[in-house]
């Protein structure tokens, strides 16, 4: 049993005596709070989402089923320590009870009934599940993805493409879907406390509800505050134990390898050829149970390699797919030992200590402590790849597998530091092949010298700064000299404007209409028109080959490109024009949240009333990231903003897009989302006698 605690923001606060207890009541007052969410989530690992919402989760189920995220987790929560078996279990037990008084009445449940016109009954949780949910939250969060864009790239324009199109904006463009993050700690030199200070804002798809969870943890052991992942015990990404304080940020690491496999057809199955000759692949044959519609049938093959997760090309008597080698399904561990390690850290040295233990995907982080210590470290496993190996997917055949990679030493910090992304100043931690853009970390810096805050409140304008490096990369490709009249004044006004991607700004939107213009005309050129060749990947990898997003990913690239270079005067010059008369930045950039039921036909969309207007762009560090060319409605961006304060916790911020509460109709389900659009994060509290009791845990 514990106690149950909440402030004005709906957050809870959980009150118990020891850890099993503590697991068990985050477990049940997430099913209370969170239960559509982490349902939809449980099924996404078992790849049975389409029992729930139809023909809308097809494929990814079908991807699940190939990767076999759902074994994954059985074999990490079965291989992993005890003590980590018991916290995860009995997490478990806490979602079970709570799913059962409260959860399963979530009214998107009701809804989907409704649109089906049949009922289908939750089944309980087991105990594998909320690693399962882990999983998923990394599953695609990798590298991999872009991978196969640069095999697409390589077969379809030539390999001298794939470092023009290399699938992140390193350089100043647009970044994609798996790019994401800022954080930055300051020595208590720089402080008025004299005690460090960390903050940050994770950059992820905006899912409704959103994907973190403020949350306090509590018992005889540790008091925390942090993010939690709905659906997963602890707080793994963000949190404050008072004595010491950590964020992550992506490491943009190569933590996947993908093998080009042949695979030729044998009785009973298949064979894979590999640098030991032809072997045989593990075979599963499963069927989707498509709610509304009618099954279908998945052969998941696994070879020596890894997980075959695309689909199968035949070639001749054989046939081409492209396997992952995931370290969690390697060493059947999903890095669930960090997150109790992680709450009972009481130094920098114990966080890092405790992300010894974390396996994807690989981050950087920062940590500090209320003895002065700021450390930054990379964690996470990866292949023992050279750079050259990490470009594109490697050839079954002639690629042997590679040992995980011993991490690079931890290092202090003495004055700032900051992570965003960025292709790393230390060579021993580039263990990615390409990165986000430097701007947001450039711009960080600039801030943070410029503004020499000293105190957490004094953050607010670098979360908020809204200079776009999309602009900085783009407008050195404004044609000069004469110009129609439109086309002109489009011009003029663009070289007078500020750069910054302001809701209210005028010219930011014409710039946003420029580049959407100029993205399309750049996307539909001759040169690029192999690439509008089908992928064939499998549907599930759209998101990261869609050419026209792509093309927005490396458009100043593309710009300076030999093939199109002697164009783009008249492609500029066209797209001014196209941009003539565009409204203010905010009336096309607007939220656009991702709720599982705007892909289900004639279900009600519970984020279509959230579509406030943003500023910012998406490289900049006040991030709204769009899709030039696709859409200016802002699909992904900062999922939460925090900032911890080591010499008083109760000084700390947070927030996020949305809300503490998954239910549409709470008053917590959105009452964050003004507070975060004008950048306007809530103090922690950890008062115990400012908070309101709620119903308590763990009573039938």
């Amino acid at each position: 049993m514990a106690d149950v605690y909440r402030d004005d923001l709906g957050i809870p606060h959980l009150r118990a005596t020891d850890v099993g207890d503590l697991a068990e009541a985050q477990g049940e007052v997430t099913a209370r709070d969170r239960g559509w969410q982490i349902e939809v989530d449980r099924l996404r690992a078992a790849g049975r989402l389409s029992e729930l919402i139809g023909a809308a989760g097809l494929a990814w189920d079908v991807f699940a089923r190939r990767a076999r995220l759902d074994d994954t987790a059985r074999r990490a929560l079965e291989g992993t320590d005890a003590e980590t078996r018991a916290f995860v279990t009995r997490y478990a037990e806490g979602v079970r009870r709570g799913m059962a008084s409260v959860g399963a009445g979530a009214t998107e449940f009701r809804a989907l009934d409704d649109v089906f016109g049949d009922t289908r009954p939750l089944e309980p949780w087991a105990d594998h599940d909320p690693l399962g949910v882990l999983h998923v939250a990394h599953a695609l969060f990798s590298t991999f993805p872009l991978l196969l864009w640069r095999e697409h790239v390589a077969s379809t324009l030539g390999d001298e493409w794939v470092d023009v199109l290399a699938g992140y904006g390193d350089g100043g463009d647009e970044a994609l879907p798996t790019s994401g993050s800022n954080a930055w700690a300051l020595h208590g030199s720089r402080t008025a406390s004299g005690m460090p200070l960390l903050a940050g804002d994770p950059h992820r798809m905006f899912e409704l509800p959103g994907v973190y969870q403020q949350v306090r943890l509590a018992c005889d052991e540790f008091d925390v505050v942090g993010l939690a992942f709905p659906g997963v015990p602890g707080v793994p990404h963000f949190g404050h134990t008072g004595d010491a304080a950590w964020g992550v940020t992506n490491a943009m690491a190569h933590s996947v390898d993908v093998f080009r496999e042949r695979l030729r057809r044998v009785s009973g199955g298949y064979e894979a050829l590999g640098t030991d000759g032809w072997r045989g692949v593990d075979v599963e044959r499963s069927v989707i149970v498509v709610r509304g519609g009618d099954p279908v049938e998945v052969e998941a093959l696994e070879t020596e390699r890894g997980t075959v997760v695309t689909e199968l090309r035949a070639d001749g008597d054989e046939y081409v797919a492209w396997s992952v080698r995931m370290a969690a399904r390697t060493n059947a561990d999903l890095g669930a030992g960090a997150l109790l390690a992680l709450l009972r850290s009481r130094s920098a040295d114990d966080v890092v200590t405790a992300f010894g233990r974390w396996v994807d995907p690989v981050n950087r982080v920062l940590a500090a402590d209320r003895g002065g210590a700021v450390l930054s470290a990379t964690v996470g496993v990866t292949p023992d790849r050279p750079r050259a190996e990490r470009r594109l997917p490697l050839r079954a055949e002639s690629a042997a597998v590679a040992a995980d990679r011993v991490n690079a030493a931890t290092v202090g910090v003495a004055d700032t530091a900051i992570d965003a992304n960025e292709r790393p100043s230390r060579t021993e931690i580039g263990l990615g092949w390409a990165y986000s853009s430097s701007h947001r970390a450039e711009r960080i810096g600039v801030l943070l010298d410029e503004l020499r805050p000293r105190s957490v409140a004094e953050f607010v304008p670098v979360w908020g700064d809204t200079a776009s490096g999309s602009a900085a990369a783009l407008l050195p490709f404004l044609p000069r000299g004469p110009l129609p009249g439109s086309a002109a004044a489009v011009r003029d006004a663009l070289l007078e404007w500020d750069g910054r991607m302001e809701a209210a700004s005028a010219a930011a939107g014409v710039f946003a209409a420029w580049r959407d213009a100029l993205v399309r005309r750049v996307a539909a050129h001759s040169a690029l028109r192999p690439l509008h060749t089908p992928h064939g990947f499998g549907a599930i990898f759209d998101p990261w080959l869609g050419v026209t997003g792509q093309v927005a990913a490396a458009l100043a690239r593309l710009l300076a490109h030999p093939a199109l270079r002697d164009d783009v005067g008249g492609l500029a010059a066209a797209a001014l024009d196209d941009a003539a008369g565009a409204a203010e930045w905010g009336a096309t950039h607007r939220l656009l949240p991702l709720h599982v039921l705007a892909d289900v036909p004639g279900a009600a969309d519970p984020g279509a009333r959230l579509d406030v207007p943003l500023s910012g762009d998406g490289d900049a560090v006040r991030c709204t990231g769009s899709t030039p060319g696709v859409t200016d409605r802002a699909w992904r961006g900062s999922v939460a903003r925090w900032a911890w304060d080591l010499a008083d916790r109760e000084q700390s911020l947070w927030s996020v897009p949305f809300g503490a509460a998954g239910d549409p109709a709470s008053p917590h389900f959105a009452d964050q989302l003004t507070g975060w659009t004008d950048v306007e994060p809530r103090r922690v509290v950890t008062d115990w006698a400012r908070l309101r009791p709620d119903a308590p845990t763990g009573v039938a």
